[in-house]
């Protein structure tokens, strides 16, 4: 059936149309097909560069020119109608705290391409992001205290403890934990202070720190005051690194053993002068001699089958010893020593 004339041109200009109602030039035309903000406003953080939006704070690592065009295209609302929308931006920076953005749009509006301008302006506000607010404030939730049983913490136990607090931190923070954060590291006479801002970042630590070098934790929480109705605690995480280490060297009945493993009552050991493992029980440790990450290097002077000759670095006498099991040397070569009294204990 053919059809009538009202049903072929446009009511309102009068052209061909094969669509019921406008053509759609017309169609085009009577629709606002894009809308842009006057204004938009970026919120960044002078200290570590987070920006801010609406309520929450995110990391950034963006420039100034990649977060102004991202921030410009988000004035730009399109009509649902609008295909395939593109967004050319040019930014002119107008003083240091305001830019004017000038956008080109491109798009298919009823299946015929579209074109048009508009501009914006981009302000830029500094305010402190919540993390840095607490760090520069003070703010802490939490305390670890690390120490060792019986003993001085190791200068490797310390590093160790401050190098595994620095990896947990960077992890939370990579996750988007933007307030467990590490706000003071300090080295005490008894070993090292953590100071942490959430307990989140607390518990993470202290089980961090005894999963590489052993012992326990245990917490003590202490009132500190309400917010909301809701009580305020500071945690303090008392992280009890055990008496013994490993590659702690120990003087049992005589024989000399290296630590492997600390257990509950006992401790994994090397037996330097055989070559074997065995249990040895905590209370059969008569003292230890020294930690084998910190021995001297010592010159062998001659090795036979069953004898081997050390050259003491410090007196440069040579002492004649019971070859070890597992040691393979021959003379010219160094072997690690740690001294107990006048005697040469060679290490791994």
């Amino acid at each position: 059936m053919n059809a009538t004339i009202k049903d072929n041109f446009c009511p309102k200009c009068g052209k061909p149309t094969q669509n019921p109602g406008l053509c759609t030039d017309c169609k085009i035309g009577s629709t606002p097909w894009f809308t842009c903000d006057h204004r938009v406003q970026n919120t960044q953080c002078p200290s570590c560069g987070a920006t801010k939006q609406v309520n929450t704070w995110t990391d950034s690592t963006l420039e100034r020119s990649e977060i102004g065009s991202e921030l410009a295209r988000t004035a730009v609302h399109f009509h649902p109608e609008v295909k395939k929308p593109t967004i050319d931006v040019t930014i002119v920076d107008i003083s240091i705290n305001r830019s004017r953005a000038n956008l080109t749009l491109h798009g298919t509006l009823y299946k015929q391409p579209v074109e048009g301008t508009c501009s914006t302006e981009i302000l830029w506000h500094k305010e402190q992001c919540d993390r840095c607010n607490r760090i520069s404030g003070s703010y802490y939730e939490g305390v670890i205290q690390v120490r060792a049983d019986g003993r001085l913490p190791s200068t490797f136990e310390l590093q160790m403890s401050a190098s595994i607090a620095q990896q947990i931190e960077d992890t939370l923070q990579s996750g988007g934990e933007r307030l467990s954060f590490i706000s003071d590291m300090n080295e005490t006479r008894d070993g090292i202070d953590i100071i942490i801002g959430s307990q989140h970042i607390g518990t993470k630590i202290s089980q961090g720190i005894i999963s590489q070098l052993g012992g326990r934790y245990t917490t003590h929480p202490k009132l500190v005051g309400e917010k909301n109705g809701r009580q305020l605690f500071r945690i303090t995480y008392s992280v009890r690194l055990p008496r013994f280490q490993k590659h702690d060297v120990v003087a049992v009945k005589n024989r000399y053993y290296e630590i492997e493993r600390v257990e509950s009552h006992h401790i994994r050991t090397f037996d330097l002068a055989e070559g074997s493992s065995r249990s040895v029980r905590d209370d059969d440790v008569e003292r230890i001699i020294g930690n084998a990450r910190s021995s001297e290097s010592a010159l062998v002077a001659f090795a036979e089958s069953t004898t081997i000759g050390i050259m003491d670095p410090v007196s440069c006498q040579t002492h004649e010893y019971r070859r070890p099991a597992w040691l393979e040397v021959k003379a010219g070569d160094h072997v690690g020593i740690l001294r107990d009294g006048d005697t040469l204990v060679m290490v791994r």
